[in-house]
């Protein structure tokens, strides 16, 4: 143990206030618009609460309402030859041609196959002389309220998504005399003209919507190619008040009503071939409870997820100050800490929401979208937002909402055995730059740039092996993440080609995703062997694998390949004459020196091949990389900059990472807190959640856990409930004026740590269930 440290023999009664800082979203004025919103959701059912008086319109989603079914296409038309051509083009220096024949023959071009909306519930009452607005999400409580005066007298709604339940949850109570007044009514959009639900009035209780969806604007291929079949659903509405109501048509009447509970279940053909009598049997179940009942069973079964972390940045007081009007003030160049805990939590409250086992995993917007066909499709991007998504679950404490990606990964793995097989004559499985709800496994971009890009299944791999260093689930290391590993490394071990300008192993074709260069005949490009990215996530996934089988040791031909691989494999981090890492195999010109990807630097970040305590030197690489890409306009988005938190963080750059929190804040945030891309993209979210948990822990370097690595000087005071560390380690701590107070450390699974606190390292050695408390 280094430098002075009392170590605590008897429990140090150190809590957290009574009075904790309370995560609520909340505004003076209704949604106008979709951003402004608030998102409700349960991993499956999700609702954006708009709390406008007399004209209320929430926004409903389910998670696997897409279009068309997983045999719709068939695979692209390239074969082993033509992967031949397009290497012996790049052997040439024909890096054009190269482009043009791997989009031609591996990709199936431009699609649009969306994920979309369920459709609206309209709550249309009259309300006179509307005063005194007021709407909150609680985050703790994952329920949505608001409230208002009608001739003075209040109106008010909650409102919730039930996972125990597994329905929207409504409830609207007013004093006024004349009571509601007015009508309930489910619909969804159009596509392109033509109905695709049908809503009818079943008695004066219920509302029934049923439909499919479909995509008449489809297209494959970068063709229409519309789609007139997809998932079928059925929506029931239960309405239930204090006075009897009347139905007409497609909707319900209410004349009088005081107090008004809404119950909806929607069930779907993706989950149930009988979806029409689970949706039945979703409502019979909920029929006759009541709102408050259904509130207790919401509220416990959610805390048990939110409350396993808490955080609190600066003094614990009140929260006087609109959320809406606190981006407003950072704009202006203020700092907020209460802001700033407020989005962090609200990452993991989206987690919670659009993630939980069973569901789909979250999409580019999570589970919120109102659209029919979405930005990009709401689907699943591959080279780094469907990863980030799932960024913070660990860390916070939310391991087992991870599985929702793993079982998604599972099957895609499946599918990508034949993309594997058919187009390249290789083992194992690839995985695309982008997929959606049916696991297509092709390519698909109408440029080489954007979507040919071989790294998806490395990069999710990681996935695995981080659930495992956490956890230290050997069972589901054997069972779960070798077999995918290894079908992703046996592509991978076929994939390598000798490089023949230096006899290393590379990727090839290899982009840098999203990302283009200059080729020595002034022609910008996309592919090329061995590209950085490429390079450090197949090194990556090799070491993962070998380590994999150290754990569970087994006799392994592809485990004896890769042995041999490996010292030949070409180095993904390999300097320029400036000392910055090179993206692409040489040190081309590049066409956007501000580009929003950061691929270059995987390596260092969500990976470990770049640590202060193996590779000291090449951390000021990485920050010349950086300082670059800023200096040239770089993080333009939402997310990248949400990245950029992270690799600062790394850095152990306390400064720094703020300077990015602020710029997210003020440039990349919607009045809702959603991630601005713009448009919309909720893994910005999910990124800030998880760059300030690297700024208050750090676990990634092996056997190490640094505490408050990146403390920025706003940060003065704070508290950390629950976070997790690799290793199986839970802690709590507190620090003041800057300074580490006190920590507290639990182990679960008995692992030797160094931890790195207030300039101290200590050695420790606890058995599992075991925890030392410390005080500086």
């Amino acid at each position: 143990m280094k430098n002075a440290i009392i170590l605590l023999g008897v429990f140090i009664a150190v809590f957290f206030d009574s009075q904790a800082q309370q995560s609520k979203l909340w505004y003076q004025q209704a949604a106008e618009i979709w951003e402004e919103a608030l998102p409700l959701g349960n991993g499956r059912l999700g609702a954006m609460v708009f709390g406008i008086p007399g004209n209320e319109r929430i926004q409903l989603n389910e998670d696997s309402l897409w279009p068309g079914g997983p045999k719709d296409w068939g695979l692209a038309e390239g074969r082993p030859e033509d992967l031949a051509q397009i290497r012996a083009f790049l052997i040439a220096g024909e890096h054009q041609k190269a482009d043009s024949l791997l989009v031609l023959k591996f990709s199936r071009k431009g699609i649009t196959r969306s994920h979309q909306t369920l459709g609206d519930l309209f709550l249309d009452f009259e309300w006179k002389e509307v005063s005194d607005i007021y709407r909150e999400l609680d985050l703790e409580r994952a329920v949505a309220f608001s409230r208002f005066e009608s001739e003075g007298y209040e109106v008010s709604q909650e409102v919730f998504s039930s996972s125990p339940d597994q329905a929207l949850i409504i409830r609207l109570i007013t004093n006024h005399p004349k009571g509601f007044r007015g009508k309930i009514r489910l619909n969804r959009p159009e596509d392109e003209g033509v109905p695709t639900a049908e809503t009818k009035a079943i008695h004066n209780q219920l509302l029934e919507m049923n439909g499919e969806v479909t995509q008449r604007g489809g297209q494959i291929d970068s063709k229409p190619a519309p789609i007139y079949h997809g998932v079928r659903f059925r929506s029931i509405l239960q309405v239930d008040a204090d006075i009897p109501l009347e139905s007409e048509e497609e909707k319900l009447l209410v004349n009088g009503a005081s107090e008004i509970t809404l119950k909806l279940v929607t069930a779907t053909s993706y989950y149930h071939q009988n979806h029409e009598q689970v949706a039945q049997s979703q409502l019979d179940r909920i029929a006759f409870k009541s709102f408050g009942e259904l509130l207790f069973a919401h509220e416990k079964e959610y805390k048990a997820w939110f409350d396993r972390m808490d955080l609190q940045l600066g003094e614990n007081k009140q929260d006087e100050i609109p959320t809406d009007r606190r981006i407003q003030l950072v704009k202006e160049g203020k700092t907020d800490l209460w802001l700033e805990k407020l989005l962090f939590d609200y990452g993991r409250y989206l987690l919670i929401s659009s993630s939980r086992p069973g569901t789909n995993p979250a999409n580019l917007q999570g589970l919120w979208n109102q659209h029919i066909a979405a930005p990009w499709n709401a689907d699943y991007h591959l080279n780094i937002n469907l990863q980030m998504n799932y960024w913070p679950a660990e860390v916070t404490g939310l391991s087992e909402l991870h599985m929702p990606l793993f079982d998604f990964t599972d099957e895609l793995i499946e599918n990508g055995k034949e993309v594997a097989r058919v187009n390249f004559g290789m083992q194992g499985s690839v995985l695309p730059h982008t997929t959606d709800l049916w696991k297509i496994p092709f390519l698909q971009a109408a440029t080489a740039y954007w979507g040919s890009w071989m790294g998806s299944g490395a990069w999710l791999a990681r996935h695995y092996w981080e659930h495992y260093l956490f956890t230290g689930d050997e069972v589901f290391l054997r069972e779960r993440a070798l077999p995918a590993i290894e079908q992703l490394c046996l592509f991978y071990a076929d994939w390598l080609m000798k490089d023949p300008r230096d006899g290393s192993w590379v990727s090839a074709p290899s982009t840098s995703p999203e990302n283009q260069f200059i080729n020595p005949k002034g022609i910008k490009s996309a592919s090329t062997m061995g590209a950085a990215m490429d390079q450090q996530l197949i090194e990556d996934i090799f070491t993962i694998y070998l380590k994999i089988k150290d754990v569970n040791p087994t006799k392994s031909e592809l485990g004896n390949r890769i042995e041999k691989l490996m010292p030949s494999l070409r180095s993904g981090v390999i300097l320029g004459k400036d000392g910055r890492i090179l993206e692409w195999d040489r040190e081309y010109e590049e066409s956007e020196k501000g580009h929003r990807h950061l691929s270059h630097l995987y390596a260092f970040h969500p990976a470990n091949q770049i640590t202060p305590s193996q590779t000291p030197p090449l951390m000021e690489a990485v920050k010349k990389t950086l300082d670059f890409r800023l200096a040239n306009g770089g993080a333009g988005t939402g997310w990248s900059r949400a990245w950029l938190i992270n690799f600062s963080a790394r850095l152990l750059d306390g400064e720094a990472t703020h300077d990015h929190i602020q710029k997210l804040i003020s440039q990349s945030l919607y009045p809702n807190l959603f991630d601005a891309h713009p448009p919309f993209q909720i893994d910005g979210n999910f990124g800030f959640t998880a760059g300030v948990a690297e700024m208050l822990i750090q676990s990634h370097e092996e056997g190490i856990i640094r505490v408050l690595p990146a403390l920025p000087k706003a940060w003065k005071t704070g508290k950390v409930h629950g976070i997790k560390a690799r290793g199986g380690f839970t802690l709590d701590f507190e620090w003041k004026d800057g300074k580490l107070s006190w920590l507290k450390i639990h182990s679960s699974l008995g692992k030797p740590v160094t931890v790195f606190a207030e300039g101290s390292e200590m050695e420790l050695n606890l058995k599992a269930g075991e925890k030392m408390e410390f005080e500086f």
